[in-house]
């Protein structure tokens, strides 16, 4: 099996994922956003949230963990488009897809807290007497700005972007995949970035903030991600030559020395 057919079985396996990948989670967080008010409930007290989780039973538990789960399936199609795209050897690639892989794990730590630590503080605090609620209410703001704004939404968010921008200038610089696609998406990472403001907001008080920045950036980024998986599985990308390739065209290039006229010397045979 050549290099080239390899390369494009693994840019259809990375095309399928990333749009399996945006389509379930776009799925998920429909159902969560129907059933929860997510994500504007997320700005809300304790005394709001938390009775509104409990209300939503065990159905509302395995909405988030699928919304996790179908996010989380990011990670692998970010780990294996440097060799899709037949770029493994580039730096910024291999730097810039890390930082994709740890975003996803970061993220899956914000959503995977309203499975296994929210739970028990919702029934502390349906269950408990004054004093007890009051200290749910600080245990689930430690929480929730620890593992939602700062691990999930700010770090998470962040390293994304500069994964999806990282690799949208590489589209730019390369051509390895349609430019459209780079320019798009450094659009939708510029568009996702205003949602900082929102997050920024929940530690400092009076922090501009764009109503819409949240909606509008992650479903751009979002589009984009599927437009990224679909390219891929359609079209495959244009991949450098073999690094040997390269050294041989290399070797072909520099100056002969004079006098041979380009010929290779016959070896003495004296």
């Amino acid at each position: 099996m050549s290099a080239t057919t390899i390369g494009t079985g693994l840019a259809r396996t990375a095309g399928a994922l990333f749009l399996v990948s945006a389509i379930t989670f776009a799925v998920a967080a429909t159902v969560l956003s129907a059933t929860f008010d997510w994500p504007d409930i997320l700005r809300q007290p304790a005394d709001v949230v938390l009775p509104a989780f409990t209300g939503g039973g065990s159905a509302l538990v395995w909405t988030w963990f699928a919304t996790a789960w179908t996010y989380g399936l990011l990670a692998v199609p970010i780990l294996l488009l440097p060799a899709a795209l037949g770029r493994s050897h580039d730096p910024a690639l291999r730097v810039a897809t890390w930082a994709g892989a740890a975003s996803v794990v970061l993220a899956l730590i914000g959503f995977l807290r309203w499975v296994f630590v929210v739970p028990a503080l919702a029934g502390s605090y349906a269950t408990g007497d004054a004093s007890t609620r009051a200290a749910v209410d600080a245990a689930w703001t430690a929480q929730h700005q620890f593992g939602g704004a700062l691990l999930g939404e700010h770090l998470g968010q962040l390293l994304v972007i500069a994964w999806s921008v990282t690799l949208s200038v590489i589209i730019l610089r390369t051509r390895t995949l349609p430019r459209w696609l780079g320019a798009t998406g450094l659009v939708a990472g510029a568009l996702y970035l205003t949602n900082q403001g929102d997050i920024l907001a929940t530690a400092v008080p009076g922090f501009p903030v764009w109503d819409l920045a949240g909606l509008i950036g992650s479903t751009a980024w979002g589009l984009w991600v599927a437009t990224l998986g679909a390219t891929l599985l359609l079209r495959p990308p244009h991949r450098p030559p073999p690094a040997r390739q390269d050294r041989d065209l290399a070797r072909r290039t520099q100056t002969r020395p004079s006098g041979t006229n380009g010929a290779v010397p016959e070896a003495s045979t004296r």
